[in-house]
């Protein structure tokens, strides 16, 4: 129980004297907040003419009050009617209510808060009208909403490190409305791992379709915010995805996710063979060494070749970035050689916008994904596991890579 002053108490029991349910008190309670708001006002345009009201210090000193005009303000008591007073000069202008303020920044921030947990435009204006008696339009939500997309912006061009160890990679699609039709739309998110073992998100990009052009446009971004190495990509084959970031970050080391290798390789397996399949397949990518790996390879090659040949060509074909993993100690291969500390990203994100079934536009998607990435982002307080020992052999590896990021 929040624990009052004397004041206060004797200020409680007065509004209690005066209700008998629930209800009174939000009544009263409403009405103290326009009478304090008022009183607000009234110190601030004495403040502003330099006299009290009444006083006869405010002859001829070239201003004075002029009445009062009426206005009603939104709360999270509701609407409430208050006189803003005036000047005759048409100077004064108010802090505590703004002139062109219709409510206050508590309900805005409630607001953004539910919206940020995944409330549609229209569940928070019941939300509000059920709790609050505040009428609030779906297309005031959403203007109210847009108020962050300056803030958006700013954190999607902020600067960014110069070298990151990991990078990670993905998509996660959504329906957004395009020329009357919905559409499905890629959002390709962006997971650093910086210096210091700490994740962050690098930024988000909406796009309908993967290419070598589009990826080059968002390796280009993150240079041009600073990123001047990556270390190792982990990423899942995408498309385009390679010539992009060699054009741009030359010396970045790629490793695909083994865990989407492995589900693309056994994918058009028959159940019967899939659990000795996979069992060969496990002594591949589950090998000590490459050495060993590709021993392994060759032997379910001429295992299963002859009924699967597709399986052993994919990993044949893309053997030099699945293969980055092998130099490492098993801290180090936990968290590259799978995508899943994005996707892990990804499904938090699908809890905050599952309420949503489709966006109306693309900005509309890009602030409730913000929103989200904040709410996310403060559970991100400590490094990844053995981030001492990951840290360590990436210096080994790319020791003077990594010196330069120590060094900055």
């Amino acid at each position: 129980m929040a624990r009052l002053n004397e004041q206060d108490k004797a200020l409680a029991r007065s509004i209690l004297e005066q209700c008998s349910t629930v209800a009174d008190v939000t009544s009263k309670l409403k009405e103290l907040f326009a009478g304090t708001i008022e009183l607000m006002l009234e110190a601030e345009l004495d403040e502003h003419l330099g006299y009290e009201k009444n006083s006869i210090e405010g002859k001829n000193s070239g201003n004075s009050r002029n009445g009062y005009g009426k206005k009603t303000i939104s709360s999270e008591w509701g609407d409430s009617e208050i006189d803003m007073p005036r000047d005759r000069n048409g100077t004064f202008e108010p802090a505590a209510v703004a002139k062109r303020q219709t409510r206050t920044d508590d309900i805005e921030a409630r607001i953004l808060a539910m919206y940020s947990k995944g409330m549609s435009t229209r569940d928070i204006e019941d939300h509000l009208r059920d709790i609050y008696g505040v009428e609030a339009s779906a297309s005031l939500v959403s203007r109210i909403t847009d108020k962050i997309m300056p803030e958006v912006a700013e954190w999607q061009a902020r600067p960014l490190s110069s070298v990151y160890p990991i990078v990670y990679f993905d998509g996660i699609y959504y329906k957004v409305k395009k020329d009357g039709k919905v559409v499905n739309k890629c959002v390709y998110s962006v997971l650093g791992i910086d210096m210091d073992g700490m994740k962050d998100i690098l930024g988000i990009w909406i796009g309908e379709a993967e290419s070598a052009p589009f990826w080059a446009t968002i390796f280009n971004e993150l240079r041009n915010r600073g990123v001047e190495d990556i270390l190792i990509a982990c990423h899942d084959n995408l498309s385009g995805f390679g010539n992009a970031i060699s054009s741009v970050f030359p010396k970045t080391v790629s490793q695909l996710c083994i865990i989407h290798m492995v589900r693309n390789s056994t994918k058009y397996v028959s159940y019967k063979d899939l659990r000795p399949l996979m069992a060969d397949l496990k002594k591949v990518y589950g090998a000590a060494s490459e050495e060993e790996a590709l021993y392994a390879l060759d032997d379910f090659n001429e295992k299963w070749g002859s009924k699967y040949p597709q399986i052993y060509k994919m990993w044949e074909e893309n053997w030099d970035d699945l293969s980055e993993y092998f130099k490492y100690p098993k801290e180090v291969r936990t968290v590259i050689y799978t995508t899943n500390a994005v996707e892990g990203f990804h499904r938090m994100l699908r809890k905050f916008t599952k309420t949503k079934t489709n966006f109306p536009t693309d900005d509309s998607l890009r602030k409730s994904i913000y929103l989200s990435v904040k709410e996310i982002g403060k559970k991100w307080t400590m490094p990844i596991r053995d981030w001492g020992m990951i840290i360590g052999q990436l210096m080994i590896f790319h020791e003077e890579r990594a010196k330069g990021a120590a060094a900055v």
